[in-house]
Parts: C-alpha cells; sequence; structure tokens
C-alpha cells in the first residue's frame, strides 16, 4: 500500500523544501491532544498543557477535531489558494492571511473531514452545495460529541464567524506558548530545509527524497513518488487547475507521522519528520507485514520460545518439539525471510537464534506504521 504523487513532467524548480509555522502549530497541537503518540514530547505537552488559560484549553478542545483525528488540510492552505505559489508563508501570521484566502467551500471541506477516509482523495462535494455531504459532515460530528456538532452547524450555517472565531484562537495559541516554540525549532528546521534543498540540486530528487525519510521512493523513470504508508492514494503535482508544485515540510514534533496532502484541486504536500540519532528508521509496511504474518504461526511461535533463550540446531529444535526437521527449516525459512533469525556456523552445526532487538521492536514498528 502506497500514496503516490505524478511529477512526471513537473519543473524541478517546482519541488521545494520550506518551513511552515502553521504546519507546526497543528502539529503541535495535535501532541498536546495525543501525547500517546509522541513519546519524546512528553515533557514539553506536561508543562504547555499545565500553563494553558482555561478559555484557550477550553476552545482548543472544541476545536480539536481538526488536529486530533486526523490532521486538517487547513493547516497547509498554501497548496489549496488557486493562483497562488503553493509556498507556505515566512510568519504564521502570513499563512494565516493565506489561510483567509481559501474559499470557503476548500475551507469547509478540509475542516469537516473528520478522518483519515478512504474518499478523501475522491474530491466528494462541498457541504455547503451538497445535500449528502452536509448530512455525513454532521452525521460524524455527532460521533464526536455536542461540541463538534455545534461547531459543524456553525460552520455550515455562516462560515465567515467560525472562520475569524479559528484564526483568532491560532493567534491566542502563538501568544500563550507557540512563538516561544517556534523560535526554538525554526533553526533546526530551516537548516534541514536548506540541507534537503541542497541535496535536490546538487544530488538529484532522488537522493533528496532518499534523505527526507526511507519510506520515501522514487521510481525508475523518475516520475512518481510513492509514499509507503497503511493506506492508498494519489495525486498529480502538475494539475493545471491549482497549478504546479511539489513542497516538502519539515516538523520538529511530527514523529512519527509522515504526511501527504493528497485531496483533489490540492498542490500534493510532503510532511515530514526530521531525522534525529536517537529515533529509528522506520520499517517498511511490507516488511512489518512479513513478520506479523510469520510470528502468527503456533508451531513458529513454539519454535521462537526455544531459539529466544538460546541458539538451537535444526535437529534440536526437531526433537524438542516433535517435528521433522525438514519441516524445521520450513519454519525457519520464513522467520529468516522476515528478518527474525539469525544464523551462525560452528564447526559442522548451523545454529539458529531469535533477533531479540528487531522482535522487541515490533510493537514500535507497528505503531511507527499505523501512524505514519
Amino acid at each position: 500500500m502506497s500514496v503516490t504523487i505524478d511529477i512526471a513532467g513537473l519543473d524541478p524548480g517546482r519541488i521545494v523544501f520550506r518551513t511552515s509555522p502553521l504546519v507546526e502549530l497543528g502539529v503541535a497541537l495535535h501532541a498536546l491532544s495525543e501525547p500517546g503518540h509522541h513519546p519524546g514530547l512528553h515533557g514539553w505537552v506536561t508543562a504547555t498543557a499545565t500553563a494553558l488559560e482555561p478559555d484557550l484549553a477550553d476552545r482548543l478542545h472544541e476545536a480539536e477535531f481538526l488536529w486530533r483525528n486526523t490532521f486538517s488540510d487547513i493547516f497547509m492552505p498554501s497548496a489549496g489558494v488557486v493562483g497562488g505559489d503553493g509556498v507556505p508563508g515566512d510568519s504564521l501570521a502570513a499563512e494565516l492571511d493565506i489561510l483567509d484566502r481559501l474559499d470557503d467551500d476548500r475551507f469547509v471541506s478540509a475542516a469537516l473531514e473528520f478522518t483519515c477516509a478512504a474518499f478523501y482523495g475522491t474530491g466528494a462535494a462541498s457541504p455547503l452545495r451538497n445535500r449528502d455531504a452536509r448530512a455525513r459532515a454532521l452525521d460524524m460530528a455527532a460521533a464526536r460529541g455536542p461540541r463538534q456538532v455545534d461547531f459543524t452547524e456553525r460552520l455550515l450555517t455562516d462560515p465567515a464567524p467560525v472562520r475569524r472565531w479559528l484564526r483568532r484562537l491560532f493567534e491566542d495559541c502563538d501568544q500563550a506558548f507557540f512563538a516561544d516554540t517556534w523560535e526554538r525549532t525554526r533553526v533546526q528546521l530551516a537548516a534541514d530545509a536548506r540541507h534537503k534543498t541542497d541535496l535536490l540540486r546538487r544530488k538529484g530528487l532522488a537522493e533528496a527524497i532518499r534523505a527526507v525519510s526511507p519510506a520515501l521512493s522514487l521510481d525508475a523513470d523518475g516520475g512518481r513518488i510513492s509514499v509507503d504508508k497503511l493506506s492508498e492514494g494519489a495525486t498529480t503535482a502538475t494539475d493545471p487547475a491549482v497549478g504546479p508544485g511539489l513542497t516538502l515540510i519539515p516538523t520538529s514534533f511530527g514523529w512519527p507521522h509522515l504526511m501527504v496532502l493528497h485531496a483533489p484541486g490540492w498542490r500534493p504536500v510532503l510532511h515530514y519528520p526530521v531525522h534525529r540519532p536517537e529515533l529509528p528508521a522506520p520499517a517498511s509496511v511490507e516488511l512489518l507485514q512479513l513478520r506479523m504474518e510469520a510470528l502468527a504461526h503456533p508451531m513458529r511461535m513454539r519454535l521462537c520460545r526455544n531459539i529466544a533463550r538460546s541458539p538451537y540446531t535444526t535437529g534440536e529444535l526437531a526433537d524438542t518439539n516433535g517435528i521433522t526437521p525438514p519441516e524445521v527449516s520450513r519454519h525457519l525459512a520464513v522467520l529468516k525471510k522476515a528478518g527474525l533469525v539469525t544464523t551462525r556456523r560452528r564447526g559442522r552445526y548451523v545454529l539458529h537464534q531469535l533477533d531479540l532487538t528487531v522482535v522487541a521492536r515490533l510493537g514500535s514498528d507497528f505503531l511507527e506504521g499505523v501512524l505514519r
């Protein structure tokens, strides 16, 4: 499974790395509402949440569906402004000005996309104009509580005051905590964007996106970028209706999320976490599936119990578990293909042992995969 971005024929100059204070604010708000996704941010979350004024905390709760369950495209408005350059603003105020330029249909459709649903990339009708889309938005809001229903009804009835309310909320967040947070993180993000831009110019796109994340790949003819995710979707960076371009935005708060804006009629955006040495490299979705399937078989689980304790030969495993050596070999081959077992030779004996480091990472690999 993957999300693909068609870049065939795209002018290389339209592929840009840029920082975005609005994106970083959105991810910071997500971390505040879902700290379990971001174990490395617990200190920041605790300090920030404790210092919030009750009124601001209450308003954040009212609008948290914009960043908690999914990451709304309103945090990347430059991608949706028809006739714009697709580049984020230099400051939060500049990006909020760009957000104001989104037409109501785009704003409301993006704001009321409550889930990472399969029809996200289908170009569904605006709930401001389509009765079925409106009913769906209200139904999904109802599943999230009365505050969300009230917010949705107000947005559908008259978007303008709600949009002003939301801008004021972001401005108040900036004053309360985000300005200081951005001041600390923007230098690192700007340095990362410059480094990736330099790689793009000197060594080409394949090298640049490889540096962004191992979950990204460029096909052989250089016409498509694939993003390894537990979802499927496709978009193009050369849509004449909105303008050509692909923007890649680094984030300090975002790990493990690697997000792709691929809504029809919007420029694609890749929003990636900057690399930190203490963070593990992501396992591919295919490898994660292979490992979990390998461990799901009862006999392979029994074999793992043995070889987790000490190295065993094939014959020893056969005797211990009451099966034939060829059966053991077949099960071990599955475990080896998944990268879960190591082997070493001692004289004429071949010893098999479970790779405890890889197995211990399965839980975090799974979480990183489903949250990516």
